[in-house]
């Protein structure tokens, strides 16, 4: 599906289109996943729960966060795909990592979740006909065919883990 094929296109999914590149949805599932199963476990316990300034989560609740949000979007896939017609409000991210309980787990059960989560994902968008992955999806102030939402669950890794090697892999000293 190309670019041009976006009915509406909010400002964040210009910046999900750039960080995933010219690439299909299944390629970016394939790729994200790749990209989890390549994180330098041995660093990411090193670094720990330090943070680069005060007040930012630790590797472990971006993990969560990656693990919940993931979990969002495809509840909110489902609905659409089944014209449930019913999309749940905005949710708040600081709320649900402050009160999630990352920094008691292990970095690999997170990343092992996150690898589980995915492979969910993954055949979930495989189940999706072409007819579904191009349902027009209205939530709040955006608009966009289904197979996007794919595209910006990889996304949100890529925008992620490339905070974690910029901010966090200098912590490892």
């Amino acid at each position: 599906m190309e670019k041009s094929e976006i009915k509406k296109n909010p400002g964040f999914l210009e910046y999900v289109l750039s960080l995933n590149g010219d690439i299909e949805l299944n390629e970016a599932f394939e790729l994200s996943l790749a990209k989890i199963n390549e994180l330098d476990i041995a660093k990411l316990k090193r670094i720990g729960l330090k943070t680069y300034e005060k007040d930012k989560w630790s590797i472990h609740k971006i993990l969560q966060h990656l693990i919940d949000w993931e979990r969002i979007w495809c509840y909110r896939s489902i609905l659409f795909a089944r014209n449930e017609g019913h999309i749940p409000e905005a949710l708040d991210q600081e709320i649900m990592g402050k009160n999630s309980n990352a920094d008691e787990l292990t970095i690999e059960q997170l990343i092992n979740e996150l690898r589980i989560v995915r492979q969910s994902t993954i055949m979930m968008f495989k189940s999706f006909n072409r007819n579904i992955l191009e349902t027009n999806c209205v939530f709040f102030e955006y608009e966009m065919p289904l197979y996007t939402i794919g595209l910006t669950i990889t996304a949100h890794q890529i925008h992620h883990f490339n905070i974690i090697k910029e901010r966090y892999f200098p912590l490892d000293k």
